[in-house]
C-alpha cells in the first residue's frame, strides 16, 4: 500500500505508557489497571487497552495513502484520506471491548487458550470520522442497502498489519451490508480519537469503529474495502472469536458449527477493588463500568456485599450533570456507564456485581457455565473478596 506499511520485526514499535500491564510483548498486548477505568467517562488515549497481533504498522506518506474499495460493486474506487475528511464528520462515543476481557478469571475455572487479560481490556472513547454509510456512497451503493446488484452483502475490512494466524497475511473482518450502510448504526472510518488524529496503536491513519460489536471487528491500519458475497474467510472470522459450548475441547471442535461472534453480551466489572483487598472497616466506596452490546442500554447494576445473598442497586452515569437514562437519546447507546455505591463493611466478606441491560439481559452467575475453549465473553458476575483488619475470609 503506498504511504504505509506493516514491518517484518518489532523495531519501530511506539512509546507506551508505563503503567500498562504487558500481557505479550511481542505482538504488544497491554491493558490499564483497573482503577485507571473508573477515572474518567472517556478512557485517556495513553491508558486505552493496546491488542495487536503483529508489528504496528509505520506510515511514511500520508498523501499518497489511500483505500482500495472494490469487490462486486460497478465501480472501484481508490479512497484517499482528503475524500474521508470532506465528507460529513461525526463524533461517536463508543466503548471497545476485546472479546477475551476476563480471560485469566475463566481459566481459573479450565485453562484456555489467549492473551491473558485482566479486567481492562475495554475502553471509552470519542471517535471521530466519516460513516461508512457515506463513504460507500462514494462508490454508488445507496444508504440502507442488503445488497448490491452484483450480489454483495458483505463489507470486508483488511488492514495493513500482517499476523501469524493469517501466515504472515493481512488481519481482516467484515461486517453485513446492511449495517455498514445504516446510518443508525454508526459505523465510522476514523481518523480521530478523543479529539486527536489516531496514534499508531489504535489505527493512525485511518480505522473502522464498529460500535456495539467486539473490538475484532474495528479493523485497524486500514489498506482495502472489500463488498463480498458471503462473510470474510479470514482466520479472526472462521476459526477464531466464536462462542462454543463447555462440552467442546480442541479434540472435538467444529469451527463450521457457529458463528462469527459480534454483539457482546451485558457485563459488569468493579474496578475501585483488586481481586482480593485489605481495608479498614468503614464506608467504601464500590466503583466500576457496565456495558452492552447491540447499543442496548444498562438499566441496572446490582451490588452484593454477602456474596450475592441480598442486592443493593448503584447509581449509573457517564456525562458529568446529565442524569443517565437507559436507551434516551441524551444518553450514549454506545458506550459504558460507571456505577457507584458507598456501603459499609464491617468484616470480610465477597463483593459482587452483575448488570442487566435494556433488554433485561442479565449476567450469569457463574463461570463455570460459560466457559468456553477460547476464553471469551466472560460476563458472569464480578467479584472480590476484601480482607477487614486482621480477620480471615
Amino acid at each position: 500500500m503506498p504511504g504505509i506499511s506493516g514491518p517484518s520485526d518489532y523495531s519501530q514499535e511506539p512509546p507506551r505508557h508505563p503503567c500498562l500491564q504487558i500481557n505479550a510483548k511481542e505482538p504488544f498486548n497491554a491493558e490499564p489497571p483497573r482503577s485507571a477505568l473508573v477515572s474518567s467517562y472517556v478512557t485517556p488515549v495513553e491508558l486505552f487497552y493496546k491488542r495487536n497481533h503483529g508489528p504496528i504498522p509505520v506510515v511514511d506518506d500520508i498523501e499518497r495513502y489511500c483505500v482500495d474499495i472494490s469487490g462486486l460493486i460497478e465501480t472501484p474506487k481508490k479512497v484517499y484520506m482528503r475524500d474521508v475528511r470532506m465528507l460529513p464528520k461525526y463524533n461517536v462515543t463508543a466503548t471497545l471491548q476485546c472479546a477475551g476481557n476476563r480471560r485469566t478469571a475463566m481459566s481459573k475455572t479450565k485453562k484456555v487458550r489467549g492473551v491473558g487479560w485482566d479486567v481492562s481490556a475495554i475502553g471509552n472513547a470519542v471517535w471521530g470520522g466519516a460513516k461508512l454509510a457515506d463513504v460507500l456512497e462514494l462508490i454508488g451503493i445507496p444508504k440502507l442497502t442488503s445488497s448490491t446488484q452484483s450480489g454483495g452483502k458483505h463489507v470486508e475490512f483488511v488492514s495493513i498489519d500482517k499476523c501469524k494466524e493469517e501466515n504472515g497475511g493481512p488481519y481482516k473482518a467484515s461486517i453485513p451490508l446492511s449495517q455498514a450502510t445504516n446510518p443508525e448504526a454508526d459505523v465510522l472510518l476514523a481518523y480521530e480519537m478523543n479529539g486527536e488524529p489516531l496514534n499508531r496503536d489504535h489505527g493512525y491513519p485511518l480505522r473502522v469503529i464498529v460500535p456495539g460489536v467486539i473490538g475484532a471487528r474495528s479493523v485497524k491500519w486500514l489498506d482495502s474495502i472489500y463488498i463480498i458475497a458471503k462473510e470474510c474467510q479470514g482466520f479472526f472470522m472462521q476459526k477464531d472469536y466464536k462462542m462454543f459450548p463447555p462440552s467442546v475441547d480442541w479434540g472435538n471442535i467444529d469451527w463450521n458449527t457457529r458463528k462469527p461472534q459480534m454483539d457482546f453480551p451485558v457485563q459488569s466489572v468493579i474496578c475501585s477493588l483488586e481481586d482480593v483487598q485489605s481495608i479498614k472497616p468503614g464506608k467504601v466506596t464500590i466503583s466500576g463500568y457496565a456495558v452492552a452490546g447491540g447499543g442496548r442500554g444498562i438499566e441496572r447494576v446490582d451490588v452484593s456485599i454477602d456474596g450475592g445473598k441480598t442486592w443493593m442497586e448503584a447509581t449509573r452515569f457517564q456525562k458529568t450533570g446529565v442524569p443517565y437514562v437507559a436507551d434516551h437519546i441524551s444518553s450514549d447507546k454506545w458506550a459504558w456507564v460507571l456505577f457507584e455505591v458507598t456501603v459499609d463493611i464491617p468484616h470480610s466478606t465477597e463483593i459482587v456485581a452483575k448488570a442487566v441491560d435494556s433488554a433485561a439481559n442479565v449476567q450469569p452467575e457463574k463461570v463455570h457455565d460459560i466457559w468456553n475453549l477460547r476464553g471469551i465473553l466472560n460476563t458472569s458476575w464480578h467479584r472480590v473478596h476484601v480482607r477487614v483488619g486482621h480477620s480471615n475470609m
